[in-house]
């Protein structure tokens, strides 16, 4: 762009937790596209590797780690604010955001984060229920703080690239197989009328199906996780149960699948980390792969946001999880970390732009079972346009901050929402300030089933009369 838009003033402070991967992406886009007093905007980090890009702005840097027992006495002076609210943007890891959430609205000030996160240790708890560890559980936390704190200062939980926009990809991406099916274009106005959509639809499940081609010229080494985004976090999830949303079609369930007792019903977890699980997908570039069944919550929110129920019974729900083709580093740091028995790395790196050669990170979402079979919508930004639009991230942080810019622009012009996900917001909107910084985003039909190349060299326990069973989609 030639002029790129200034969205608004923040009169109040300005806190950031977190400078790693996406936090220093952020920098620009905060710079570009909000007018603040630089004097009031803080970033707090547990490590000083990124500080040089704040000194070079005169921004102010506390090298903090937040913990249970700090984090009132380091933000509430940072946030609170006589003139104007103030915003706080946690991009960090190990920091709770329920608590930042709970003290924000004590202050006045908005709120947004990638993630629903724990405290630091939560997620290598070898004493807590597995049912515990779950996205679902900390979900739920979420959700009961938001029925307890009630309306008031918008706090926007999970708006990243996924979770986060791949809901507004759900939402664009449903109009047009409607539109495709002859079933109109109208927006549906609420949460009903978007699931009677999809029911309609004849949609049995979503796939938020990505693949992340970027590759550096030197070879992964030996004993190091490298990873296109953050190592910590991505490894924090990738540990924890897989899960997905359970959809009302499905006829099947594997031995390992658990379902949780309390909440919404909306998904399931299996006894198996989700990065050591294998599901069957489809992206544009590369077809047919293979992805993990990494836990993420937008497998939870979509699924839930979409379910359509009769009393206390849910009568139509899509399937959705996450297929998830990372890096090939990061595939084979995986199969590296999983064959010590689930132990990390003793170093790891993250690919930064200037030293990916090429790729790109194509991430949408697959809408499937419908009459014309599968649909994927999302967007395929390489590494070169992410050099030419916005600097210190690759394509796939760009992705992530992106989202957070339009979460943010989105909570000031929506200022007392209380605690929202992503599916609650308005898609158009988020994708209008978000789509400058995601290269092409398109939408194609496919063939493919999980059942093409089936029962050929092989027998195998799957089922045919529905090709979209989850049955036939995991890989056992």
């Amino acid at each position: 762009m030639s002029k790129w838009p200034l969205y608004h003033k923040i009169d109040g402070p300005i806190v950031m937790i977190g400078l790693g991967s996406i936090g220093r992406g952020m920098l620009p886009l905060l710079e570009r596209h909000f007018e603040f007093d630089k004097s009031k905007f803080v970033v707090i980090d547990p490590s000083d590797a990124n500080k040089h890009l704040l000194d070079e702005r005169g921004i102010r840097f506390v090298k903090a780690a937040l913990t249970p027992a700090n984090y009132r006495e380091i933000l509430e002076p940072l946030l609170k604010s006589d003139k104007g609210r103030g915003f706080c943007v946690n991009v960090s890891v190990d920091v709770s955001s329920l608590a930042v959430i709970e003290l924000c609205r004590e202050l006045n000030a908005f709120y947004i984060d990638t993630v629903a996160e724990p405290w630091k240790g939560f997620y290598f708890d070898e004493k807590m229920p597995t049912s515990d560890r779950t996205n679902y559980a900390l979900r739920e936390v979420i959700l009961n703080a938001r029925k307890k704190l009630g309306p008031g200062v918008t706090a926007v939980n999970c708006c990243g690239a996924n979770p986060g926009m791949v809901s507004w990809f759900v939402k664009q991406a449903l109009l047009n197989v409607a539109a495709d099916l002859g079933l109109g274009a109208d927006v549906p106005k609420d949460q009903a009328g978007w699931a009677k959509l999809m029911r309609d639809t004849g949609v049995k499940g979503i796939h938020i199906a990505e693949r992340d081609t970027q590759r550096s010229s030197l070879p992964k080494p030996l004993n190091v996780f490298v990873n296109t985004w953050s190592v910590d976090g991505f490894v924090s999830e990738g540990l924890q149960p897989a899960e997905l949303g359970w959809g009302t079609n499905e006829k099947w369930e594997p031995e390992s699948l658990r379902h949780h007792t309390k909440g919404c019903g909306a998904a399931v977890y299996l006894l198996q980390p989700g990065a050591n699980t294998r599901v069957r997908s489809w992206c544009p570039t590369p077809g047919p792969q293979y992805g993990f069944l990494v836990t993420h919550n937008e497998a939870i929110s979509i699924a839930d946001y979409f379910t359509l129920r009769e009393g206390d019974k849910a009568v139509y729900r899509p399937t959705c999880h996450y297929a998830y083709h990372p890096s090939n580093d990061a595939v084979l740091s995986l199969h590296e970390m999983f064959g010590n028995g689930g132990k990390m790395q003793p170093k790891w790196h993250i690919l930064e732009e200037n030293e990916i050669v090429d790729g790109i990170d194509e991430l949408g979402v697959l809408l499937y079972g419908h009459k014309n079979n599968a649909y994927w919508y999302g967007s395929q930004l390489s590494i070169e346009e992410t050099r030419e639009v916005a600097p210190y991230q690759n394509a796939t942080g760009l992705q992530v901050t992106s989202a957070i810019l339009a979460g943010m622009v989105w909570a000031i012009e929506n200022p007392d929402r209380g605690i929202v996900e992503a599916d609650e917001m308005d898609f158009k909107r988020c994708l209008e300030v978000q789509s400058p910084y995601l290269g092409p985003v398109i939408g194609t039909y496919t063939d493919w089933t999980p059942l093409d190349n089936r029962n050929v060299l092989f027998k195998e326990d799957i089922d045919e009369s529905d090709p979209w069973q989850f049955r036939n989609i995991l890989v056992r």
